[in-house]
């Protein structure tokens, strides 16, 4: 059964899903924690782009989940997890079973932006 607090992204709350062409490497105090050529670039409405990128390209060693959780009405339930120390406390997030509309980023790793370094190169 579908949930009932989903929206379906529309004119008025664009998403749109494409593979990055680019080689994205997450660098964090220094230390590469990701590196792909796999990254899914997701838009949304007036948002900045958003890299996710495969679990398997990201150094899951060095993350710790959670306890915190949030909800986006267009995307579904979100985990986090943490890098060492207090800049990287839930620096990551994840979409484990997001909604259909989104499903490409199914269990896919983001960075914000602010407490990692994310490059693009070619």
């Amino acid at each position: 059964m579908p949930d009932p607090r989903a929206r379906t992204p529309g004119p008025d709350r664009p998403i749109t899903i494409a593979p990055n062409p680019k080689r994205v490497v997450v660098i964090y105090q220094g230390e590469v924690v990701a590196d792909t050529r796999a990254a899914l670039t997701l838009r949304e409405a007036s948002y900045p782009p958003v890299q996710y990128l495969p679990r398997s390209d990201v150094r899951m060693d060095l993350l710790a989940r959670s306890d915190y959780a949030t909800y986006c009405p267009y995307k579904g339930d979100c985990a986090y997890y943490s890098l060492p120390g207090e800049v990287g406390r839930n620096a990551v997030w994840t979409y484990e079973a997001p909604y259909p509309a989104v499903a490409e980023i199914a269990g896919r790793l983001a960075f914000y932006p602010d407490r990692v370094v994310i490059e693009e190169r070619d």
